[in-house]
């Protein structure tokens, strides 16, 4: 299992394969969020374990976000473009 820092809160769910299987995924979505996908375990700073609710969790890559690590959308309404 992966251990990915983050909080509780998770931000998107889609077709992802089930927690059941083997590994993750971490996926730079163009000009928006990293997409985790998979079995992967968030933990705090601490390395404490937190529940996660969804398959998918989508954390922030613009740094505007008022979720952090989760992307709330604002790097739509700030014109966030990634680097290549």
């Amino acid at each position: 299992m992966t251990r990915i820092p983050g909080d509780a809160r998770s931000q998107a769910d889609d077709d992802a394969p089930p927690l059941e299987e083997a590994g993750a995924s971490i996926v730079a979505f163009p000009d928006g969020p990293l997409l985790v996908r998979g079995d992967f375990e968030l933990v705090d700073p601490d390395g404490a374990a937190l529940p996660r609710r969804r398959k998918t969790v989508a954390l922030c890559r613009c740094g505007a976000s008022g979720l952090k690590p989760y992307c709330d959308g604002t790097h739509k309404q700030i014109g966030f473009k990634a680097t290549p």
